[in-house]
């Protein structure tokens, strides 16, 4: 199994999210590039972000976050 292009477009969007809080979101106006509005609506039909133009993580969205930005940092180290 690989990664597809939408599937990198919702890592993308999951690295947006500060997580050092939970009170901070993110918004995907409407004039966002359309890859990123559908990758926010995706998220958000998995259950791992509250809006369909972001909003926040929610728990399993939080811990995906994690994971993507920590495989972000090692990837960028090298």
């Amino acid at each position: 199994m690989a990664f597809t292009a939408e599937l990198v477009d919702e890592l993308n969007v999951l690295v947006l999210y500060n997580l050092t809080t939970t009170q901070e979101g993110i918004k995907i106006h409407k004039t966002a590039d359309p890859n990123k509005i559908a990758a926010a609506q995706r998220l958000y039909n998995k259950t791992l972000i509250t809006q369909p133009d972001g909003g926040y993580l929610t728990d399993l969205g939080r811990e995906l976050a994690e994971h993507a930005q920590a495989a972000l940092t090692i990837l960028n180290s090298a």
